[in-house]
């Protein structure tokens, strides 16, 4: 290898150009046209010359520019290739000037074309949950598809969220924000910036200020889901983020105090694991508040709905206790999977194992809500002192359940993104076969799904 290839930049600017003639960047068929076009263009303007021409054949101008002192066969290649040659270079300059604004540094133009036309084609997959869990794994799956859906609790009723909540009567954007953030397209600064916590200031300390800047959208276009829209808009986002409800609803829990046969109820989701005692059952108040029309949608379009991770009972339940949304996971034709935690949660789940986790879902909304249960199978001896693993060993055969290694290796007592990302379109694929993925065309023409 010469010299300048080693270094890789002839030879690499030489690759990036054969790239964008690759299947599947939908460039070819455009070029194609363009040169069918000028190839058009080109033959009305020489049926011109060639009249003027034999009106004129003397014309010296008219002797050089057809090259006859050449061969005809020279001429036509000399001709075509310079033409090709120059229409190429003008189209790709052109590209390159207006998508300027639009490339990120560092990563060449054909990789982002590639990449955008790949996710574009992934499959149609809903997450249902809240807090960082389900900000983990839509995080890991943005780099498989785009076709992404959260669908998040609306029951969040404390710190920056609950204020914000009380204070201007909007749902609580705590983990909407942290949704968006996760699916953004760049996870720079301007995601950070998103994630900013106030740490100083008598009306500021402790607010997010993607919280106040959801608010503040939501002001200015009239509506919390638009606000949504906008903020994504902003981000650039790989996906959509949506509530499960507008309503303002309330998460109450009875909870079983230890040595006591009687429950005390407990109003508030960031109140309940706070209070000793076991969960008996969370409800919403009010009790059947109306789903958001946008998840009912995208629940029913979905090729994969995946329940969890998170909080079980202050993230995920929320969400279920919404009447049409396990109404619509039912309906739906997709492959449903629930996210077993890594490890168990204080003052929600201690002492559960998967086995428990599903008993839970299945006592507050029925079963037949969940295809598979994934589980993490690695145990992590660092785990804090009141956390314990959550084992599979014990399901009882209820689900099927396929456990593998989940676990993030600095925090074991979470998932790791991109291993439960992988896991996941692996069953997916393995549930539906080799997936044949529709044109972007026909993804972007389905209802429900604009």
């Amino acid at each position: 290898m010469s010299k300048q290839g080693e270094n890789g930049r002839p030879n690499g600017r030489w690759r990036l150009f054969w790239r964008w003639f690759q299947p599947g960047l939908g460039v070819k068929r455009w070029l194609l046209v363009i040169v069918a076009g000028t190839a058009l263009i080109g033959l009305g303007l020489a049926i011109l010359l060639l009249d003027y021409y034999r009106t004129h054949p003397d014309a010296t101008w008219l002797y050089i520019l057809s090259l006859r002192a050449f061969p005809r066969w020279l001429r036509a290649v000399f001709l075509g290739g310079a033409g090709l040659g120059l229409l190429l270079v003008a189209v790709f300059r052109l590209n390159r000037s207006l998508l300027a604004p639009y490339v990120s540094r560092g990563r060449p133009l054909v990789e982002m074309v590639a990449e955008h036309r790949r996710l574009g084609r992934g499959p149609r997959i809903v997450a249902v949950g809240g807090g960082h869990g389900l900000a983990t794994l839509l995080r890991g799956l943005k780099h498989h598809t785009t076709n992404l859906t959260a669908v998040v609790t609306m029951a969040d009723d404390g710190g920056s969220s609950g204020r914000l909540r009380r204070s201007l009567g909007l749902p609580p954007p705590g983990d909407v924000r942290n949704c968006l953030a996760a699916l953004s397209d760049d996870e720079q600064l301007l995601t950070q910036l998103f994630q900013y916590r106030f740490r100083k200031g008598e009306e500021l300390e402790g607010h997010s200020f993607g919280n106040l800047f959801i608010a503040a959208l939501a002001g200015v276009t009239g509506s919390f889901d638009r606000g949504l829209l906008e903020a994504a808009r902003v981000l650039t986002i790989r996906g959509r983020v949506l509530p499960s409800t507008l309503a303002d609803v309330a998460l109450l829990a009875d909870k079983l105090p230890v040595m006591d046969v009687h429950a005390v109820r407990v109003e508030g989701e960031s109140r309940i694991p706070g209070v000793p005692g076991r969960i008996r059952r969370v409800y919403l108040e009010p009790n059947e508040p109306p789903a958001y029309p946008l998840a009912i949608q995208a629940l029913l379009n979905a090729e994969m709905i995946v329940l969890g991770p998170g909080s079980l009972y202050t993230s995920l339940l929320p969400n279920l206790l919404v009447p049409d949304i396990p109404h619509a996971v039912r309906a739906s034709r997709a492959f449903k999977v629930y996210v077993c935690n890594v490890a168990t949660q204080p003052g929600e789940t201690d002492g559960y194992d998967c086995s428990a986790h599903v008993r839970a879902i299945e006592e507050h909304v029925g079963s037949g809500l969940i295809d598979l249960v994934l589980a993490n199978d690695v145990t992590s001896p660092t785990l804090p002192p009141s956390v314990t693993p959550v084992t599979a060993e014990s399901n009882g055969n209820r689900v099927p359940v396929h456990s593998t290694d989940l676990v993030d290796d600095v925090q074991p007592w979470r998932h790791d993104a991109a291993k439960l990302a992988e896991t996941l379109i692996a069953l997916l694929e393995e549930r539906t076969g080799p997936l044949e993925l529709p044109t972007l065309d026909e993804i972007e023409a389905r209802p429900g799904l604009n």
